[in-house]
């Protein structure tokens, strides 16, 4: 069953979602007041970076179901569902900020022609659908139904985890919206969990949560694996053979970042502090993630002395490989400390240096993989990318002038940086101290 859909924003969840379901057979029209965006998917170029989303947008636009345009009324014309798929970031306090969903509500109400199920795709606080409900009906009378599908992409695999999704979540007030949203995902062979819409935008924050949950608690193993003389590598890979933990968001490191886990674990809480409810393991993660970052420049100033004076080649800006997103992302705080302790630093990522430019000031990037450590006194190790993992180590040690590595994400194997005559210090792991 083809569908028309209309998906309001053209960022990094609407585009791919959008993508993704004119790629299964939909018509759907991707909308977004951004002019400048609009012409750069119209001229075939992609706004955000995502392995594959080029080609598929391509592809789909070849086959003519896939077109953009800035004109909401266009959008919606022959539209049976109606994604909102626009920002919200978060406000100083940590609430997410609906300025934007109340607009795009404002103006479907205005276009309002003939029944639609409105379908919220961003990440809202739980009341967000009764809101939006209460605009469009303040703007129309035409009848609509209102839903929640919250998004479980993963940065650098949305692609893939949209086309096999483990679930679908779809919340709901009538039968009506619900099968047609449960036929529109029936392409994509997944299990659909059927709920109330408050209770679908609850998924969303508990589910997000919960996996900062585990990041921020194999982080604290981390830091105590390393008084004890124990190994978290070892130790999480015991833990995550019990199918009662699994062994995903077990990786110790320098913690989360990206759109979506700071974003979502400050939002929770305000939702349960507006709920008069404290909700202490979260504020405890978030304490936790934020310490976790600044480890990694103890332990560069521990291997250099001081980093007055020095010169630290980065690996690594994007707050994980195969993405140019920089949002939150933990190289921001630990090059600004390094540098306030007065160290100068050369950065190296194969696509995020444009983008974290804009975020951390006067930024020295490096093009080259190998010259981004000539002449330095240590290297540092940040984002995971496949061309670091793959770094010919005899080669880093001839072009640097000193000979200290400090890993925030377990790149290494201990024993061939202790062959090389590394000083190597990683997370939750023994130093490799060869002086």
């Amino acid at each position: 069953m083809t569908m028309n859909i209309c998906v309001i924003g053209t960022g990094y969840v609407g585009l791919v979602s959008g993508t993704c379901f004119s790629d299964i057979g939909n018509n759907v029209t991707c909308v977004d007041l951004d002019e400048r965006k609009i012409k750069m998917l119209e001229d075939g170029e992609i706004p955000i970076y995502e392995p594959g989303l080029k080609e598929l947008v391509a592809k789909n636009v070849q086959a003519g179901r896939l077109s953009f345009t800035t004109d909401l009324a266009k959008g919606m014309k022959d539209a049976e569902v109606v994604f909102i798929a626009v920002g919200t970031p978060p406000k100083e306090n940590g609430e997410a900020d609906l300025t934007y969903i109340k607009s795009v509500a404002n103006s479907i109400g205005e276009h309002l022609e003939k029944y639609v199920v409105v379908v919220t795709k961003s990440t809202v606080p739980v009341g967000t659908g009764k809101m939006i409900k209460d605009i469009i009906k303040s703007k129309s009378a035409v009848e609509f139904d209102v839903a929640s599908n919250p998004e479980f992409l993963r940065e650098g695999s949305a692609i893939y985890d949209t086309q096999n999704m483990d679930r679908a979540v779809i919340g709901v007030e009538s039968k009506r919206a619900g099968d047609l949203l449960t036929k529109l995902h029936e392409p994509f062979n997944t299990e659909v969990v059927l709920t109330n819409i408050e209770t679908a935008e609850m998924i969303k924050y508990a589910s997000n949560a919960f996996l900062a949950t585990k990041i921020s608690f194999i982080n604290e193993i981390a830091n105590i694996c390393e008084q004890v003389d124990a190994d978290v590598t070892e130790v999480a890979k015991g833990m995550g053979l019990d199918p009662r933990i699994g062994e995903k968001f077990l990786q110790a490191g320098i913690g989360y970042g990206g759109s979506c886990f700071p974003k979502d674990t400050r939002a929770i809480i305000q939702i349960a502090e507006q709920a008069n409810y404290d909700f202490k393991i979260v504020k405890s993660v978030e304490d936790v993630n934020n310490a976790q970052r600044l480890r990694l420049v103890d332990k560069l100033a521990k291997a250099l002395g001081s980093l007055k004076g020095k010169h630290i080649g980065v690996f690594g800006l994007a707050f994980k490989p195969n993405t140019d997103d920089m949002r939150d992302a933990p190289s921001i705080d630990i090059i600004k400390e390094i540098r306030n302790q007065g160290a100068t630093v050369l950065a190296y990522d194969p696509v995020a240096s444009e983008n974290a430019k804009t975020m951390i000031d006067q930024l020295q990037v490096s093009e080259d993989l190998y010259g981004t450590v000539k002449d330095a006194d240590a290297v540092l190790i940040l984002t995971e990318w496949d061309e670091v993992k793959g770094l010919d180590l005899t080669k880093v040690k001839e072009m640097m002038r000193g000979h200290v590595i400090v890993d925030g994400r377990n790149v290494f194997d201990l024993d061939t940086v202790k062959q090389l005559g590394f000083y190597y210090d990683s997370i939750g792991r023994r130093v490799v101290n060869n002086n």
